[in-house]
């Protein structure tokens, strides 16, 4: 079909086996159709959008929810090997913190946020060298791992090493942005971590797009 098409990509697909998801029922019943999922992750995920004090004014809250929700599907389907059955949750999947699709939406937003405010002022030339704190140094080797990771899922054709890859990145994210603070910081300080920021945002965003996720910037 994909030949017929006019895709000259398609003799180098491979059919990729995969498991069992069990628990998914939506309110239409034990069927589960694709558009029921969207329909039922976007309502979903707007109900929890709107319970959220910190949840910022979006001009596009149907199309930031839709892309969330997703984010928070396909990581929860991709977490395992894909042959694995899994037992599948609504309540764990809208998750906002742990490992969830969810946490690293709101882990690039607030990246995102950060070069908004600063990023006119330190987006310049940058001193490696100010970038000393264990922090710092574990994002960095940790980056420094992205190729390694997707050459491993290009040839075993599983998902799990990105998301996994992408779920630590964020974690030591999190862990650095309550300690390597940019405002009040000496600008050349304020200027390497802003860059180290950056390229945390620029990673999750690419590895989000191989895995079918389309990254918001405000959530």
């Amino acid at each position: 079909m994909l030949q017929i098409m006019g895709y000259d990509w398609a003799e180098r697909c491979q059919h990729v086996p995969f498991g069992v998801v069990q628990g998914m029922k939506t309110r239409r019943g034990d069927v589960t159709f694709l558009e029921d999922v969207l329909n039922e992750i976007r309502l979903r995920m707007l109900q929890n959008m709107a319970s959220v004090k910190t949840t910022k004014e979006l001009e596009n809250p149907e199309e930031t929810a839709e892309r969330v929700g997703l984010a928070a599907l396909i990581i929860q389907d991709f977490r395992g090997l894909l042959l694995s059955d899994y037992q599948f949750s609504w309540d764990r999947v809208f998750q906002s913190r742990g490992d969830t699709g969810v946490f690293l939406q709101y882990t690039h937003a607030r990246l995102h946020s950060l070069e908004e405010t600063f990023g006119c002022g330190y987006l310049n030339d940058f001193n490696t060298a100010c970038l000393q704190e264990p922090q710092s140094v574990s994002i960095l080797q940790h980056l420094l791992r992205f190729d390694e990771v997707l050459y491993r899922s290009s040839q075993d054709l599983q998902p799990k090493h990105i998301v996994s890859y992408l779920l630590i990145l964020s974690h030591l994210a999190a862990v650095a942005h309550k300690t390597l603070h940019i405002k009040d910081s000496a600008p050349e300080v304020a200027a390497a971590r802003l860059h180290l920021f950056r390229a945390v945002r620029s990673v999750l965003a690419n590895g989000m797009k191989l895995l079918g996720i389309t990254p918001v910037c405000r959530m």
